[in-house]
């Protein structure tokens, strides 16, 4: 057993090294940060101009978290594929273009979210198509786990 079959061994099931969940987290951060702060705006202009603060913001606000939990599946999925370490460089390559993708998601979701929260404060209290909104937004992050997974070898 030389030194080479050593490393080998000691690499096997390491995946994207958590590219897609670590960038995918970023992503969300970004996201959730941005709809904070416009929820936090809109409850000052509703409680300024004596509205009730609407608690359904928080909905925009939490809505790129899941980008969190999909980046997670798919580094897990990457490294349950337990691919040769030879492909690693792939391996990273794909996880860093789908958290890409997925943070993308996230952080046009937190933009959505902080023009519904504006809206909601400005008395245009359509939240089911805000909502709605939001989902189509979550779908791409989705779309590129599912379809990241399926490439996978078997």
């Amino acid at each position: 057993m030389g030194i080479f079959s050593l490393i080998q061994t000691t690499v096997e099931g390491l995946g994207d090294m958590g590219m897609s969940l670590s960038i995918a987290a970023i992503g969300s951060a970004i996201g959730t940060g941005i709809a904070g702060m416009a929820a936090i705006g809109a409850w000052k202009k509703m409680i300024t101009n004596g509205q009730k603060a609407a608690t359904a913001l928080l909905i925009f606000v939490g809505a790129p978290l899941s980008q969190v939990i999909y980046g997670m599946i798919l580094k897990n999925q990457i490294a349950d594929a337990n691919l040769n370490p030879d492909s690693y460089l792939w391996q990273i390559i794909i996880g860093l273009f789908a958290g890409a993708a997925m943070a993308g998601s996230a952080i046009f979701q937190g933009k959505a979210g902080a023009r519904a929260c504006d809206a909601i404060a400005s008395g245009a209290n359509d939240t089911a198509k805000y909502i709605m909104i939001i989902g189509v937004v979550e779908t791409v992050a989705l779309f590129v786990m599912i379809f990241t997974m399926t490439g996978l070898p078997s």
